[in-house]
C-alpha cells in the first residue's frame, strides 16, 4: 500500500540549549511535498539552568520533565497559529525532548519528554522515545537525521556533506552508486558525530561573560590559537574510533582552558570544532564537492571562516532554499511519520545498528 502524504509537525531541543525547533512538513514517510511553518521558542533562564543542573545531577527528573513537555506544548499552538492550522489538520507529532544522557556504549541513553502528556494536551497524535530501539540493537542512537537529510538531496550533485553543528557536529555523507542516483541505498548514506560543534564554546561563553553563546563570532576572532591546547583535545580517543560513532556533551569539558584568556580559549575551541570536522573526512567513500552546514554554529562567522579555510565550498543550508533553524525538527516530523509506518529511523551505516531499525513509541488520540 501506498502511504498518503499528511501534516506532521516536528519538535527539537538541542544539546545548545538555545530553545525549542517547531516545525511542519508534509510527507509520506519517503518524499518531502512540502515545508511548511516554523518557529523557534527560546527556553527561559531558569529552565536552561535546570536542565544544565540535571545533566550532572538526577534530582528531580519527573518535574523538569512535565515542565519541558508543558513547553513544548506551547510551541506547538504557537506553532498551529502561525501556520492557520488546527491539531486535527496534524497527523503526527514528532517529540524529540531534551537529551540528558547519551552513554550508546551502555546502550543507555535518555530524552526528557513526556509522549502521553504532550498528545493529551495537544490532542495530537505523538511519537517519542526514538533512540533507544536504535540503542537496543547497538547502534549509537545517534545521529537520526541522516535520512531526512538524504530525502532532501535526492535530486542534487552528489556526492555531498550535510554537516549539522549543534552542541555536538555530526556528519551525512551522501553519494550515490555508480552515478545511478533515483534511488539512495542504504550504503549510499553514512553518518557520524565528528567532535564538539557549539557546546563548549557556549559553555565558556557563560563562565566567562554569562552570555549563552559567542555572539557574531567575536570572541574567538580576537583571540590566537592554543596549539599545544589544540592538540591534547584531539588526542581524545573519540578520534581514533571509526564510525559511526557519537558523543555525549560531557564527553569533553573546558578545564583545558582555564589558563587562557577568554579569546584565546574561544579562538582555540572553534580551531577544535574545525580541525575535528576536517579529520571527518578520512572516513568518507568519496570526496565532496561542497558542504551544506546546519545548526546554530552557521550563524558563528568565525567558525564558518575556519571551515572554509579547511574545507572550501561550505555554505548554509540557506543557499538551497532550506530552513537551517527548522531542519532537525522538520527530521522528527519526517522520523514520526516513518515510524508509524515501521520504517527504518536508522541504518547501519548511520548509527553502527545491525540492521535498518525502526523505532519510537506512539500515543495516540
Amino acid at each position: 500500500m501506498v502511504a498518503k502524504a499528511v501534516w506532521a509537525l516536528g519538535l527539537m531541543s538541542g544539546t545548545s540549549l538555545d530553545g525549542i525547533d517547531a516545525a511542519l512538513i508534509r510527507t509520506d514517510g519517503e518524499q518531502v511535498f512540502e515545508r511548511g511553518a516554523w518557529l523557534v521558542e527560546p527556553l527561559p533562564d531558569a529552565l536552561r539552568q535546570e536542565i544544565r543542573h540535571s545533566m550532572h545531577d538526577m534530582g528531580d527528573w519527573l518535574e523538569l520533565e512535565k515542565k519541558i513537555t508543558l513547553l513544548h506544548v506551547e510551541a506547538v499552538k504557537k506553532l498551529l497559529h502561525k501556520a492557520g492550522m488546527s491539531a486535527k489538520d496534524i497527523s503526527v507529532i514528532g517529540f524529540h525532548g531534551q537529551t540528558i544522557t547519551h552513554r550508546p556504549k551502555e546502550q543507555l541513553g535518555f530524552q526528557l519528554g513526556n509522549g502521553a502528556l504532550l498528545a493529551e494536551k495537544t490532542r495530537i497524535n505523538v511519537v517519542n522515545d526514538f533512540r533507544r530501539r536504535d540503542l537496543a540493537a547497538g547502534g549509537e542512537g545517534a545521529p537520526l537525521v541522516p535520512l531526512y537529510h538524504a530525502a532532501l538531496v535526492a535530486k542534487m550533485d552528489l556526492p555531498l556533506a550535510v554537516l549539522n553543528i549543534g552542541g555536538i557536529a555530526n556528519v551525512t555523507w551522501i553519494g550515490c552508486s555508480e552515478n545511478v542516483c533515483d534511488r539512495l541505498l542504504e550504503h549510499d548514506i553514512i553518518a557520524f558525530d565528528t567532535g564538539a560543534g557549539n557546546v563548549l564554546l557556549n559553555e565558556w561563553a557563560y563562565a566567562t561573560y554569562g552570555l549563552e553563546c559567542d555572539e557574531g563570532g567575536r570572541l574567538a576572532a580576537a583571540g590566537q590559537v592554543d596549539e599545544e591546547i589544540l592538540a591534547k583535545y584531539l588526542a581524545h580517543p573519540f578520534f581514533l574510533r571509526h564510525p559511526p560513532k557519537s558523543l555525549d556533551r560531557n564527553d569533553f569539558n573546558i578545564d583545558l582552558l582555564k589558563n587562557l584568556s577568554a579569546e584565546d580559549a574561544a579562538a582555540t575551541l572553534v580551531a577544535f570544532t574545525a580541525e575535528s570536522i576536517q579529520q571527518a573526512q578520512a572516513h568518507f567513500p568519496a570526496p565532496v564537492s561542497h558542504w551544506l552546514v546546519a545548526g546554530g554554529g552557521r550563524h558563528n562567522p568565525t567558525i564558518m571562516q575556519a571551515l572554509r579555510t579547511r574545507l572550501g565550498k561550505v555554505e548554509p543550508v540557506e543557499s538551497v532554499g532550506w530552513e537551517g533553524d527548522a531542519l532537525e525538527a522538520q527530521a522528527f516530523a519526517y522520523l514520526a511519520v516513518r515510524s508509524m509506518l515501521r520504517l527504518p529511523l536508522s541504518l547501519p551505516t548511520t548509527t553502527g545498528a545491525n540492521r535498518a531499525v525502526t523505532g519510537g513509541a506512539f500515543y495516540g488520540v
